[in-house]
């Protein structure tokens, strides 16, 4: 039954599973005095994350490469670290919430980046030994160093990995998958390709043209690690709709609108200028 939400298309193309996307309807409002301060002009180093940014939405799962597998081992360590995984295909998979044996196959709907995105919630939001607070900060990422107040990652990603938080539906969405959903609805949401058209084109009016888009705009070119953010404060949000209507997995479909909508309208706010300022941020702690 979860599979024909998911993946109701079989010849859909990486990016593209069928039920994504319709209905989903694009919130507006008015961001008072702040539009034509959010379209910039890229800098040569705005530009490039633009450019290493598309090129992740690009990358499709390819079980070939060694970085892939090896990228599919880092999120197994990271969720799981005292379980040793017997093979990149493997019933184990399926305690994570992947749909089968071969988490590979789920990877179609959004590629490559949505397993990036999954595995930087795990090692940013995961569980922590306080006493290796040295240690963590020394493996922070770099948007971490840059902080003025360094913040030791919580524990959203297990409690969501578990299901710890509130009262459970009887048929629970699968992890893995609802975030490989996740990942595809924040590139809908962004519509990430008109966006690098507009801005990467040679026209001289290349410019952002939904409030959207051009708030994130501005987020990337101070933080490369806008979009993995968006994606962890966009799960949590998801959870916690998924946790007020009391939904089951049928009702995925409706939860994601919510979700997105959520996020857009927060993205907006006045005073959201980084993903951290988001209110729903806070849910990650």
């Amino acid at each position: 039954m979860w599979v024909s939400i998911f993946w109701a298309d079989e010849h859909a193309t990486c990016g593209a599973p069928a039920w994504i996307g319709r209905g989903l309807t694009c919130v507006c409002f008015n961001r008072k005095g702040v539009y034509q301060r959010i379209f910039i002009n890229l800098t040569p180093q705005q530009e490039e994350r633009v450019r290493r940014l598309k090129h992740r939405m690009k990358v499709h799962f390819d079980t070939s490469r060694t970085d892939h597998q090896a990228a599919l081992r880092a999120l197994w360590s990271a969720t799981y670290p005292d379980i040793k995984l017997c093979g990149l295909v493997s019933d184990q998979w399926k305690e994570m919430g992947w749909q089968g044996k071969d988490p590979s196959t789920d990877f179609r709907g959004a590629g490559f980046i949505s397993l990036e995105n999954l595995l930087f919630f795990a090692k940013t939001f995961s569980v922590y030994d306080p006493k290796l607070n040295l240690s963590l900060k020394m493996a922070a990422l770099p948007w971490q160093l840059n902080s003025d107040n360094f913040v030791l990652p919580q524990i959203s990603f297990q409690r969501l990995l578990k299901k710890q938080g509130g009262k459970r539906s009887a048929w629970e969405y699968p992890f893995a998958v609802a975030g490989v959903n996740v990942t595809f609805m924040i590139m809908q949401m962004l519509d990430l390709d008109a966006m690098f058209r507009l801005i990467l084109c040679s026209c001289a009016a290349a410019k952002p043209r939904t409030f959207v888009r051009s708030v994130f705009m501005q987020m990337l070119s101070e933080n490369e690690w806008a979009f993995d953010l968006l994606y962890c404060v966009a799960f949590v949000i998801m959870d916690k709709q998924w946790l007020e209507r009391n939904a089951t997995y049928m009702e995925f479909n409706e939860v994601l609108k919510s979700t997105r909508a959520q996020v857009e309208r927060e993205l907006l706010m006045d005073d959201v200028l980084r993903i951290e300022d988001m209110p729903s941020y806070t849910l990650l702690c």
